[in-house]
């Protein structure tokens, strides 16, 4: 999330915006900053993955009909481990191809998914508890998909808080892996130019990933890049040290909040085969 966009966070909230409703909404709007593009060059990384769409009727939303667009880049055999891709904001999932088609390089069959308001998913205002019904619904999914396989989880950014709440509520998850995240959007405020100003209390959308953490039964892999300048890298290793299982945390020297995953590819191989106990796929 930009600093601009926080900002005007701010802005909102000193204007005392009308209705704790509106403010809801208004956050949602800056947080997510919901599109139907793709960031440079995701639209051919995307290529040759496969379109997928689940459906199912949203409880949040009473009932109502949801359609999620995800793409799928599946192994060439039935009982490789399966990895659920959580993107960040901003962009659709076409945008994190590239770090979807690293994930198959280390032998996962991987599903990235769009929350609604996303890309070509129904097309809603997003918010905390629609994205994380979302991604139920997109791990139920793959359990009915690959029902032997193992199943992990990846969030990046946003993605990561989404991904520990995932984690937190299931049983099923083989691991959990979060890239370039936070322990809640207050901290992340705190860290910006505005935050000494006391707005957490106002802040509806927390991703209070901190918390869930500490419920998290699957080993954890939490990887931070040492020169991300949107979300710092002590508040990963905040989150880092809230979990209480297994647990790894892997600093990549020189790497930013969008190429962490590229420049750290190796010390991800090392990790994923030490924490998770996985075969890698040779190179």
């Amino acid at each position: 999330m930009a600093a601009k966009r926080l900002v005007l966070v701010v802005a909102a909230l000193l204007l005392g915006l009308a209705g704790c409703a509106t403010l809801d909404e208004q956050q949602r709007k800056w947080i997510f900053q919901p599109t139907d593009r793709s960031w440079w060059g995701g639209a051919q990384a995307a290529e040759g993955m496969q379109d997928v769409w689940i459906d199912f009727a949203s409880r949040q939303e009473n009932g109502t009909p949801v359609k999620l667009h995800g793409l799928w880049l599946p192994q060439g055999h039935a009982e490789a481990p399966v990895l659920l891709y959580l993107h960040g904001a901003r962009w659709d999932v076409r945008s994190s191809a590239h770090r979807m088609r690293r994930m198959h390089e280390l032998g996962f069959s991987v599903l990235g998914i769009d929350y609604r308001g996303f890309g070509k998913s129904t097309n809603t205002l997003p918010s905390e508890d629609l994205a994380h019904e979302d991604a139920l619904a997109a791990w139920q999914w793959l359990g009915e998909r690959q029902p032997q396989a193992r199943r992990y989880l990846f969030g990046h950014s946003l993605g990561g808080a989404i991904a520990v709440r995932l984690a937190s509520e299931v049983d099923d998850a083989a691991g959990l892996i979060v890239e370039g995240s936070f322990t809640s959007i207050p901290d992340v405020f705190s860290t910006m130019k505005w935050g000494w100003l006391p707005l957490g209390p106002f802040i509806t959308q927390r991703f209070d990933a901190a918390t869930r953490i500490e419920r998290v039964k699957a080993p954890l892999l939490v990887v931070h890049g040492s020169e991300d300048r949107l979300i710092q890298p002590e508040l990963g290793r905040a989150l880092f040290e809230r979990a209480r299982g297994r647990k790894q945390f892997v600093l990549v020297e020189g790497g930013t909040h969008h190429n962490t995953n590229a420049v750290g590819h190796w010390e991800y191989r090392r990790a994923v085969a030490d924490l998770f106990g996985l075969k890698l796929a040779s190179q």
